[in-house]
């Protein structure tokens, strides 16, 4: 599981020229899934979300609070192409873990994120929409952030 982690003053997504979800201050987190996903992956990629720090505190001080300690806003949008493979200047997205199971999937981390923060402060896209994400990003901060590889045995 990948995540890319905007720290934005704010950001939007649009469906058909009509904004879908939009936020002020916090994180737009561009979210991909690949096929052997499975909860730890999930838990992995919430905690970071919810736990690095990368806002300011009350005095200014870089790098020294989270999206929790500010109670600011979250905007998840799901994103197949994180798993792109280039194959020349063709794309092949075989890694990327198939709709069928992605969407259920994605729907259950926007769950346990919201169990695990404030779930009116979380707003996402349209799961397989093509959006128009605005994004403001602030700094600009922004993080790349995988799930660790298990190894089989």
């Amino acid at each position: 599981m990948k995540a890319v982690i905007q720290r934005v003053t704010q950001a939007s997504v649009s469906v058909n020229g009509e904004i879908i979800s939009c936020i002020g201050r916090g994180l737009c987190v561009l979210i991909g899934l690949k096929k052997d996903d499975n909860a730890a992956d999930m838990e992995y990629i919430i905690r970071k979300i919810l736990n690095t720090k990368i806002f300011e505190d009350e005095n200014e001080k870089r790098w020294s609070t989270n999206v929790v300690d500010k109670n600011y806003e979250i905007l998840c949008v799901s994103q197949f192409t994180l798993y792109h493979q280039l194959k020349g200047n063709k794309l092949d997205f075989h890694r990327a873990m198939p709709a069928t199971e992605s969407e259920p999937f994605y729907n259950n981390f926007l769950l346990e994120l919201g169990k695990q923060y404030k779930p009116e402060l979380i707003k996402d896209g349209k799961f397989g929409a093509m959006m128009q994400v605005l994004i403001e990003n602030d700094g600009p901060v922004t993080l790349e952030i995988e799930s660790p590889v298990r190894v089989s045995q």
